[in-house]
């Protein structure tokens, strides 16, 4: 697997120094470049799904088959800080698995989320971020 992922992408992302960022939907095709380029900005290992303490951001593997985003939309929230931001990460069109954007921005705003920005991240991934609506959680 090649990857084009650099620190400098995941920079993107917003995350800085000290940062705790709690990844879900790990799976064998995650892109581990961008992985360690996000551990190499905030300066500490990802945390994984059972971390139950508040988090200051969130990274999440989607694939077509991955069951409700909806759902497990809401559930990321629950341990984000205020202000902490949820990142997307899909696979391109055209790969096995790709998510479209509609299916995207629809189940955020049911979860009360939207999608504010969307880019290539990696070779077979693309990042979307998404917002609070600002009514809480």
């Amino acid at each position: 697997m090649v990857s084009t992922a650099e620190p400098q992408d995941a920079n993107r992302l917003g995350f800085a120094s000290g940062l705790v960022v709690q990844e879900f939907g790990w799976a064998e095709d995650v892109d581990d470049d961008l992985r360690d380029a996000i551990e190499e900005i905030t300066g500490t290992e990802l945390v994984d799904e059972e971390y139950d303490d508040v988090t200051d951001g969130v990274i999440l593997w989607w694939r077509e088959d991955d069951g409700d985003l909806t759902d497990t939309l809401v559930d990321v929230q629950t341990v984000l800080d205020d202000g902490g931001v949820i990142w997307i990460f899909t696979r391109k069109p055209g790969r096995d698995g790709h998510v479209g954007h509609s299916d995207i921005q629809e189940a955020a705003t049911t979860a009360g989320l939207h999608a504010t920005s969307t880019f290539s991240i990696a070779s077979d991934w693309s990042a979307t971020k998404l917002g609070n609506r600002g009514r809480g959680k």
